[in-house]
């Protein structure tokens, strides 16, 4: 392993656009992505409610936008429509949860073993680096931030080289449902520790052309993470 520095990019956030600054308003697209990024990472608890009053005077635009907005939101399952109460973010059942870990089990195994497939092998070599000195200082920092900054970019990568858009959007739809749980789930006992000796298997099995194998690896990693979440249940949801 080499001894360069390794520099994590991270995105940045995409801001709301207030009146009185002279730019455009944010579109119906704009306002989805801000809502989305706010659930997944619980800075709107479930249950909370979306006002659209509210929202339509944070991001100075008409209600009907919002309207719009709650439209796109409820139809990918993030918000419910309440009678008398309006807008609320969905709550996540614990059953609902395990479904959702069956299915990612499916659609990742698939994407990795495609992206190991369609990929020259030194594509995973930034990989085998991160999930090595980088991680570790990330677990013993308590640094989960950048720990999970990681997964993500391995898990875009993924995607990206798998090149089956169906099974992109499907996960996409399950990321957003399920990334307040995912990082609940690193954070408990063991469990960074683990996941990450999973993916260096991973990584390892794509960078030797594996497509089988690393198919198999991360099933498992997805199997273990949701027996981890039926253990400690009580502390997660």
């Amino acid at each position: 392993m080499s001894g360069r520095v390794v520099t994590l990019k991270t995105k940045t956030r995409t801001r709301a656009r207030k009146g009185g600054g002279g730019g455009a308003a944010p579109s119906i697209l704009d306002i989805v992505q801000i809502l989305r990024e706010r659930i997944a990472r619980q800075d709107v608890a479930p249950g909370a409610k979306l006002g659209e009053q509210e929202l339509a005077a944070e991001f100075a635009v008409p209600r009907t936008r919002i309207r719009e907005v709650l439209g796109v939101l409820e139809s990918r399952g993030l918000i419910d429509r309440i009678p008398n109460r309006g807008a609320v973010v969905s709550r996540l059942e614990l059953d609902h949860v395990f479904h959702l870990y069956d299915v990612r089990q499916v659609l990742e195994g698939l994407c990795v073993r495609l992206a190991t497939e369609n990929a020259p092998p030194e594509t995973w070599d930034e990989f085998v680096e991160l999930f090595g000195a980088p991680m570790d200082e990330f677990v013993k920092a308590g640094d989960f931030d950048a720990f999970i900054v990681v997964y993500e970019r391995f898990r875009s990568r993924i995607i990206e080289w798998a090149r089956n858009p169906v099974a992109a959007r499907m996960l996409d739809s399950i990321y957003e449902k399920t990334n307040v749980i995912i990082r609940r789930i690193v954070i408990l006992p063991g469990r960074a520790l683990e996941g990450l000796s999973e993916h260096r298997a991973v990584v390892a099995a794509m960078r030797a052309g594996d497509g089988e194998g690393a198919e198999r690896l991360k099933r498992t990693n997805l199997r273990n993470a949701k027996e981890t979440l039926r253990r400690f249940q009580k502390y997660v949801l």
